[in-house]
């Protein structure tokens, strides 16, 4: 298993789920800007649909997608971790942790919380359609390493009817 293969799961998985839920893709990438932030091994860049998503729905659907980058890397490695003891999904879980704030204030409950998003989230992407949408965003990413939202979107819909 190469690090790209790795990279090009959790991101698409990302990319998936931020469709799903109604949000677009501005672009993905296996190979980043190398700028003055953060080192990045990969990103996806989500446009939200604010005007038309309470701020619950939009907490709610910034869990699932800031999860389904290290769900879909589980499924891909086989390796069942818990997305809060990974470094490098470290931001993810972040991401997930501080908009599930927005909605529990107990941290053991908002802990329970997104550990059955987390079981959810792989339930779905284990179903096999979407599983196979995910490989195909992968595959199209591995050919090209960026890909616009277009192109990810023109995925999506050949997998998911």
């Amino acid at each position: 298993m190469q690090d790209s293969d790795i990279d090009a799961y959790h991101e698409s998985g990302h990319a998936f789920m931020a469709i799903y839920v109604g949000a677009k893709i501005r672009s993905i990438t296996i190979e980043p800007d190398r700028d003055d932030g953060p080192d990045r091994f990969a990103d996806v860049q989500v446009e939200w649909p604010r005007y038309k998503m309470s701020d619950r729905d939009f907490y709610e659907k910034s869990i699932l997608v800031a999860l389904s980058g290290p769900v879909a890397e589980m499924i891909y490695t086989g390796d069942p971790f818990h997305p809060a003891t990974v470094a490098e999904w470290s931001s993810d879980w972040a991401a997930a942790w501080n908009a599930a704030a927005n909605l529990i204030d107990d941290k053991s409950r908002r802990l329970a919380f997104l550990e059955q998003i987390t079981r959810q989230i792989y339930q779905l992407l284990h179903d096999d359609q979407h599983w196979q949408t995910v490989a195909a965003i992968v595959d199209e990413l591995s050919a090209h390493e960026t890909l616009d939202g277009e192109d990810v979107a023109e995925v999506y819909r050949t997998w998911v009817q």
